[in-house]
């Protein structure tokens, strides 16, 4: 159903790199790089995921309520994206765990505050 999310960022260089190397772990590579957005994806149809300069030239500013979820192939690599996004600065918002039967999910905030997840979705889900 989702085809991209579009987040802000204060810092495009900053935020490239943070993305580069963590989307890197779910095999998330740039296929858009301009002058005032970055987008990465890890598949030809799937849903991509962009950073960017506010289009109306205000300050980029996280949105209350609003999270960004990563899909991941397995609890392990829910646990090593959560642990690279705090390498990278970013800031802990709920230790990678079990949140339901099915779901493993971990929770953090990227160098500008917006909020993601790593999630890991069993057969069962």
């Amino acid at each position: 159903m989702l085809a991209y999310v579009t987040i802000g960022t204060q810092d495009l260089k900053r935020a490239g790199a943070f993305y580069d190397e963590l989307l890197g772990i779910i095999g998330g590579k740039r296929f858009m790089d301009e002058e005032t957005f970055v987008a990465w994806t890890n598949s030809e149809r799937g849903a991509g995921l962009g950073v960017t300069y506010p289009f109306d030239g205000s300050p980029a500013t996280v949105g209350n309520g609003v999270m960004v979820a990563l899909e991941c192939s397995s609890r392990e690599q829910v646990d090593a994206l959560h642990a690279k996004a705090l390498e990278l600065g970013g800031s802990d918002e709920g230790a990678p765990g079990q949140r339901m039967e099915w779901f493993y999910a971990g929770y953090f905030r990227d160098l500008d505050g917006n909020k993601l997840n790593a999630c890991y979705i069993s057969q069962g889900g």
